[in-house]
């Protein structure tokens, strides 16, 4: 079985709107929720115009695990970087997320922890 985390990665690394669509609704509920200090969205398709938003400022760069993950009780917590393919994080943040008992993510509450001037 694939972490949540990997398929949360998978989802924001997908530049394709279409693999990026085919992997919410495998992997994301359809009353998903995503929030962090600048967005507040529901849905997979608001979600997906937000990861699309991220995708367009930020080209080229890649979502990566920091540090290990943290799970219990449905409840994931985890560090992630954003930046240029192997090189340090430009961008790095801490998101928990909730899955709904079936290995879906359900919601993300999100925060920025580096973010560059």
């Amino acid at each position: 079985m694939t972490p949540i985390t990997d398929l949360y990665l998978q989802t924001w690394n997908a530049s394709d709107a279409n693999a990026r669509d085919r992997l919410l609704a495998e992997h994301w509920t359809e009353g998903a929720t995503y929030t962090d200090p600048l967005v507040d969205v529901g849905g997979r398709d608001q979600i997906s115009a937000t990861i699309g938003a991220v995708r367009e400022q930020f080209p080229g760069f890649v979502f990566t695990l920091v540090g290990e993950p943290d799970a219990h009780h449905g409840l994931t917590r985890f560090q992630w970087g954003l930046g240029p393919a192997g090189a340090e994080p430009l961008v790095v943040g801490f998101d928990v997320v909730v899955g709904d008992g079936q290995g879906r993510i359900h919601q993300v509450l999100g925060f920025l922890d580096k973010v560059p001037a």
